[in-house]
């Protein structure tokens, strides 16, 4: 989830616990915790870029981290603001916020270690758009009535339009898939690892993407909201079998980080159509129809013992936006 919205969920759970002389510390404390555990972007070294990939959304989203991680950020704030507030006041606040962080990446994709470390297993219901603008533009509004006015019916009201929000979510998921599932049964039978996850900033365009005989296969679904859904079919890569064709360099870094990056993409490795040598992530596109990966990683036979790059290969070209907003917003 973007910063932002992750500072407001989290400044409204820490309001929840608050009175009226307390109620906008609360809101500050509760937003610096629900972005601190963001901060784990900065813990992997640059000579590795996929170990930055790797620790983020890891333990600092933890369960079990909830309490250390939010006595970290009460230990700072404190400093601040202890003339105001107690120690446990401040911890109180800090876990509401912290404890959200979790919580609000889990209903995005990519994945949270939310039961580090009993499994490295990431956990994601694909429900809500990193960046949603419907959902934070009201969340923003309701939480600015809450701290201008100082009254607590502001924050449960926003706590409902969080919740209902992602009840909604929940339901254009459910639409989403039956309409995947029928339109894929037709022609592949016998698909496996079927993935559906709204586009970038709306609950109407939905990607679908799942693998069969070796090859993995885009497919738009227009749910809409009271319009009838329906698919939109895309295109089929093969698969990168990755084992065979760089068995050569196995022992090296090289080998290993290509494994490293295919346990990211929960095995969803392609050739990237538009950029030479470079392994991409096929899960996600900016068109759902279409699998031009968003990140991927160089490989360079000539320096094998060196990590890869990572690097982002997003289109935002005119006709990349055209056609989207043309799925969004069908002219027919």
């Amino acid at each position: 989830m973007d910063p932002l919205t992750h500072g407001l969920v989290g400044a409204t759970s820490a309001q929840l616990f608050a009175d009226k002389q307390k109620f906008r510390l609360a809101s500050l404390i509760g937003g610096i915790a629900a972005l601190a555990p963001d901060l784990d972007i900065f813990l992997g070294p640059s000579s590795d870029p996929l170990l930055t990939l790797e620790l983020h959304r890891h333990f600092t989203h933890s369960l079990l981290f909830i309490p250390t991680g939010s006595l970290i950020v009460a230990g700072i704030c404190w400093w601040f603001v202890k003339s105001k507030l107690s120690f446990k006041e401040t911890y109180l606040f800090s876990v509401c916020g912290y404890v959200t962080a979790g919580f609000m990446d889990v209903v995005t994709s990519y994945g949270v270690h939310l039961f580090w470390p009993f499994t490295e297993a990431r956990f994601s219901l694909d429900i809500v758009s990193v960046f949603d603008p419907l959902f934070t533009v009201a969340l923003l509004i309701l939480f600015l009535l809450a701290v201008f006015k100082v009254e607590k019916k502001w924050t449960v009201i926003t706590a409902f339009w969080v919740i209902s929000y992602f009840g909604f979510a929940a339901i254009q998921q459910h639409r989403a898939t039956e309409i995947a599932v029928n339109h894929i049964q037709e022609q592949h039978p016998d698909y496996e690892q079927l993935i559906i996850k709204p586009t970038i900033a709306n609950q109407v365009l939905w990607s679908a993407r799942f693998i069969d005989d070796s090859e993995v296969c885009a497919i738009g679904i227009r749910v809409g909201i009271f319009s009838n859904p329906y698919a939109i079919p895309g295109e089929c890569v093969p698969l990168l079998d990755w084992k065979t064709s760089f068995a050569q360099y196995q022992g090296t870094v090289l080998y290993d980080d290509i494994s490293r990056f295919d346990a990211l993409s929960s095995d969803y490795l392609v050739l990237h159509p538009n950029h030479p040598n470079v392994i991409g992530d096929a899960r996600y596109s900016m068109l759902p129809t279409t699998i031009a990966p968003l990140w991927g990683i160089t490989i360079d036979t000539a320096s094998t013992n060196n990590h890869v790059n990572f690097d982002n290969y997003r289109d935002t070209s005119k006709e990349t936006r055209e056609a989207f907003l043309e799925m969004v917003f069908p002219s027919n």
